[in-house]
C-alpha cells in the first residue's frame, strides 16, 4: 500500500492506493487515511475551531503559482466594496504579509488580553494577506460604516456564525471561498492561513469606498505636543509608535519588536489614532472559557491623534453604526489626518 498527498488550489487532499484488497489491508488503509486527513484538516477555520491560544497542527501547502492565482470573482461583489481582513497578531503570526498596503489598520483587544488586527483595503489590493484569523462580534459594528464590505476571516465561534450571516456584509471565509485561501509553509496552524485578495474582489474599489469619516489635510497650526513615541498597552500586548523624521512616518513596534512585513517592509503609518472606547464582555467565549471582549465603536469619547511628530488631543464621535467616526480638535475644529496609512488602536476608556 502507498499513500499520496495531493494539493489542489491551496487545499490538501489525501488519496490512497491499495495493492492488496484484503479486509485487514482496507482497515489499515482506512485508519491511515483518517490519521492523515486529521493532520491535514486540524486547524481549519470551520465553526468554532479557530482558537486563539491552543496551537494546532496542519500540513502546509505552497501558494498557488502566480499565473494561476486569478479566477472568476463571484458576481455578488457590491460596487465600491472595500476588503476587510482579520489578521492574526499573535507573536507566532509575525511578520505578517500585506499589512503595509492597507489603507486603515484597526487594532483591537481579544481574549486573554491579546490583540488582533483588521486591515481595510480600498486603494490597492496586495497579492497576499495574512495570516488570516477569526472574526468577533464587535467587528460587525465596526464594518457597518463601509456599506456592504467584503470580510475575509478564517471562521468564527459557532454561535456567532448566524449573526455574521445576517450582517450587511459579504462574508468570505474558507467555507465560502476555499479557492481564495491557502496554508503557507513554515508555520503551524492556525498561524499559516493566507488570502489571495484578487480571488474575492476583481479590483481595488478606490478610496471613495472608505466610509471612515476621516478628514485629511494640513496639520493644525497649534495645539500639538512634540512626541517622540507613544505606547498603548493591553493586558498581554503592546503597541509602540515612534516618530521617524527621515521617513515622515510613525514606525510600529509590537511587543517591543519593530514591525516589518514578510517582504521586509517597515509598517509605518502617517497617522496613528489612540481611540478610547468602552470594552465590555460579550456573550461569546473561546474554547478555554475566556470571554471575548466587545469593542464598542459607536458613541463618543476622547482620543489622541499622532501626526507629523506631534500628538493632538481630540474627541471622537460616531452617532450611528452606519456612519464613520469624526475627530474634533481642542479648538472645536475638525482634526485632519496626514495622507497615507492610518492606524486606529482601540484603547480601554479610563
Amino acid at each position: 500500500m502507498s499513500t499520496r498527498s495531493d494539493h489542489v488550489d491551496g487545499r490538501a487532499t489525501v488519496g490512497l492506493r491499495c495493492g492488496v484488497r484484503s479486509r485487514s489491508a482496507v482497515l489499515v488503509a482506512a485508519g491511515l487515511a483518517v490519521a492523515l486527513t486529521s493532520s491535514l484538516t486540524a486547524g481549519c477555520a470551520h465553526g468554532g475551531r479557530d482558537d486563539d491560544r491552543a496551537p494546532q497542527h496542519t500540513s502546509a501547502v505552497p501558494a498557488p503559482p502566480a499565473a494561476l492565482s486569478r479566477r472568476a470573482v463571484s458576481p455578488d461583489v457590491p460596487a465600491g466594496s472595500p476588503l476587510a481582513v482579520k489578521i492574526d497578531n499573535a507573536p507566532q503570526a509575525r511578520p505578517q504579509t500585506g499589512l503595509a498596503e492597507a489603507d486603515v489598520v484597526y487594532a483591537e483587544q481579544v481574549e486573554g488580553g491579546l490583540s488582533r488586527l483588521m486591515a481595510v483595503y480600498a486603494s490597492r489590493l496586495p497579492r497576499t494577506v495574512g495570516p488570516v484569523r477569526s472574526a468577533r462580534e464587535s467587528d460587525l459594528e465596526l464594518l457597518r460604516q463601509f456599506g456592504r464590505p467584503t470580510l475575509a476571516f478564517s471562521g468564527a465561534q459557532h454561535k456567532l456564525l448566524p449573526l455574521i450571516g445576517r450582517a450587511p456584509l459579504r462574508a468570505q471565509s474558507p467555507d465560502h471561498a476555499p479557492g481564495a485561501y491557502y496554508r503557507g509553509l513554515g508555520r503551524r496552524a492556525p498561524h499559516n492561513l493566507y488570502l489571495r485578495p484578487d480571488r474575492l474582489l476583481p479590483a481595488a474599489p478606490g478610496t471613495a469606498a472608505l466610509g471612515t469619516g476621516f478628514r485629511y489635510g494640513p496639520a493644525p497650526a497649534a495645539g500639538g505636543i512634540p512626541t517622540a513615541s507613544r505606547t498603548v498597552r493591553y493586558p498581554a500586548a503592546r503597541f509602540t509608535f515612534t516618530w521617524s523624521a527621515a521617513r515622515g512616518r510613525w514606525l510600529v513596534a509590537m511587543d517591543g519588536r519593530t514591525t516589518v512585513t514578510t517582504a521586509g517592509t517597515p509598517v509605518a503609518p502617517a497617522t496613528v489614532v489612540v481611540q478610547y472606547v468602552r470594552i465590555r464582555t460579550s456573550g461569546y467565549h473561546d474554547k478555554l472559557g475566556n470571554h471575548t471582549p466587545y469593542t464598542q465603536t459607536v458613541g463618543s469619547g476622547r482620543a489622541e491623534v499622532l501626526r507629523d511628530g506631534r500628538s493632538f488631543l481630540a474627541s471622537w464621535s460616531r452617532p450611528a453604526a452606519t456612519g464613520g467616526t469624526t475627530f474634533t480638535a481642542a479648538d472645536g475644529g475638525p482634526l485632519t489626518f496626514a495622507a497615507g496609512q492610518v492606524w486606529v488602536v482601540f484603547a480601554p476608556a479610563p
